[in-house]
């Protein structure tokens, strides 16, 4: 029985929700790393930018001899439109982040050579712990309404102090 032959009544035998399942995941890539560089933007005339920056990925074991072994990937990353002006702003070399996309390969010339690069167009971004630039975290544009004091039940005392300004356990 051919390979061939198999993967095609695997096929056969999904539904149509199925294949829209497998096709949405098709080609998808999720990363976490940190930046090796900062972000270089490029700005098309229509005003678009897009950001490309290196992402590294690492990862530690143990070998057969018992040393500890520390392997890094490393990656490159794009992005277009608003997420590329949020890249700009907020990204720099050494920030931690988780990236969503698709793997591209394109290729030039140069100097009479073909050369292919293969690269991660970035969908989502996910920003991971703090920034180590220090820039400041983006600010939002509609005050949220402050929640009204509850009352503490009869049996309960009120809160006092530090918690009561900020109910975070750490």
């Amino acid at each position: 029985m051919s390979v061939a032959f198999v993967l095609q009544a695997i096929f056969i035998s999904l539904k149509k929700q199925d294949l829209h399942l497998i096709n949405k995941y098709m080609n998808r890539i999720i990363i976490i790393g940190n930046l090796g560089k900062d972000p270089e933007v490029k700005e098309f005339e229509s005003g678009n930018k897009v950001v490309n920056f290196s992402v590294a990925t690492s990862e530690k074991y143990t070998n057969k001899a018992g040393e500890r072994v520390e392997e890094t990937e490393w990656h490159n990353v794009k992005f277009f439109g608003k997420l590329a002006e949020v890249c700009e702003k907020y990204l720099s070399k050494g920030s931690k982040v988780m990236v969503e996309g698709k793997m591209s390969t394109r290729s030039y010339e140069s100097n009479g050579e073909t050369k292919y690069v293969t690269e991660i167009v970035g969908q989502n971004m996910e920003m991971l712990g703090g920034n180590p630039s220090g820039a400041e975290a983006p600010k939002q544009e509609k005050a949220k309404p402050k929640a009204k004091k509850s009352e503490p039940l009869p049996n309960q005392e009120p809160k006092t102090g530090a918690a009561e300004e900020d109910d975070l356990p750490f």
